[in-house]
């Protein structure tokens, strides 16, 4: 059920794009229990002034030309710690995965109802039981 966006520089290298994806996508699986084969992804490749960022960093947070924002649209009901376990999966991922640093993984997550889906053939796959 998930929708994620990815967006990062237009400089990164399909190597980069695929080992975020997967990264991404194991997460959902192995943190968030989305279920397997469920992987919706948009990736969008940006020139270096579309990727806006606050250049004296945020709480603390300093960011580099190198950043990647990860849009995810799933089901709510997650509870925080396992919001905050998946945060640390695909920051550490990505990361261990691309070099690509941490304090450049930025993440937001947007909760809706199961009924907010369809998946094709203008169904509403996960409609509410009567």
């Amino acid at each position: 059920m998930p929708l994620v966006r990815i967006n990062l520089a237009k400089t990164a290298s399909a190597e980069n794009v695929r080992a975020i994806s997967n990264v991404v996508y194991d997460a959902m699986t192995g943190v968030a229990n989305v279920p397997a084969n469920d992987k919706f992804q948009i990736v969008t490749r940006h020139a270096e002034d579309e990727l806006i960022y606050p250049a004296d960093g945020y709480l603390g947070v300093t960011y580099t030309p190198g950043i990647v924002f990860i849009q995810v649209t799933w089901n709510a009901g997650r509870s925080i710690d396992v919001k905050k376990a998946f945060y640390k999966a695909v920051a550490e991922g990505i990361a261990a995965k691309t070099g690509i640093r941490k304090e450049d993984v930025w993440i937001s997550l947007v909760d809706v109802a199961r009924e907010d889906w369809s998946f094709g053939n203008g169904e509403m796959q996960y409609a509410p039981k009567e």
